[in-house]
């Protein structure tokens, strides 16, 4: 797999141009295409009040914006996009998108091109039709992907499990727990966190059968 690197301004996409107008920072959770050519970007949107941001979306002719979900900080939006947005470029021409970020003014999108593409020729294509790209990154990789970007995982967390469940687990994590073979016990966690074996025992499994179910069934 080859993984390449952008960075870029002057990008007339919402997740660029809004990042600095509105000072805040976009970071694509997931692109799904549509049938009718165009594609469905879910974009995180923090540090802002989302209805700024589809105020804002509505004078790009190419870009429909919708409110998701609203947080305390931010939202998630979805851009339905037929033309003109960097990620989507990319992805016609074989690559996949894994990290699209907006932050003040500038974008970044990191990729992988499978083997079944020519990398020269995508990263060529992609230049030429976004010149104000650079390409700041090129490398062979085959490193796992994480299935989630770090906000969709925290979100995820915070839907799934309780504060007190986080902990558990975390505490678990970072002592060792799931460690092979084990670092430590499930009695040393507990008294760690200062509870009983079995209140550990309960905390711990009712996260991992809430993580995996929530994997399961994405």
């Amino acid at each position: 797999m080859t993984e390449v690197e952008f960075a870029f301004r002057d990008s007339p996409h919402p997740f660029v141009a809004l990042s600095e107008s509105e000072d805040c920072r976009f970071e694509l959770g997931k692109m799904v295409p549509r049938t009718d050519d165009s594609y469905s970007e879910y974009f995180n949107v923090t540090r802002t009040d989302p209805e700024r941001i589809l105020d804002a979306a509505e004078s790009v002719d190419s870009v429909d914006a919708s409110l998701i979900r609203e947080y305390d900080d931010g939202g998630l939006v979805e851009f339905v996009v037929s033309a003109g947005c960097p990620a989507v470029a990319l992805a016609e021409h074989g690559a996949l998108p894994r990290d699209v970020r907006g932050v003040e003014g500038i974008g970044h999108i990191l990729a992988e091109i499978p083997p079944a593409y020519d990398s020269a020729d995508v990263v060529e294509r992609f230049l030429s039709e976004h010149p104000t790209a650079d390409l700041t990154a090129k490398r062979e990789t085959d490193a796992v992907t994480p299935i989630f970007t770090r906000s969709v995982l925290d979100e995820l967390l915070d839907e799934c499990l309780t504060d007190r469940q986080q902990e558990v687990l975390r505490t678990a994590f970072e002592m060792g727990y799931y460690e092979w073979p084990r670092q430590t016990t499930g009695k040393a966690v507990a008294e760690r966190l200062g509870i009983s074996s079995a209140t550990f025992s309960e905390h711990i499994h009712a996260a991992e059968r809430k993580l995996l179910g929530a994997l399961i069934d994405d």
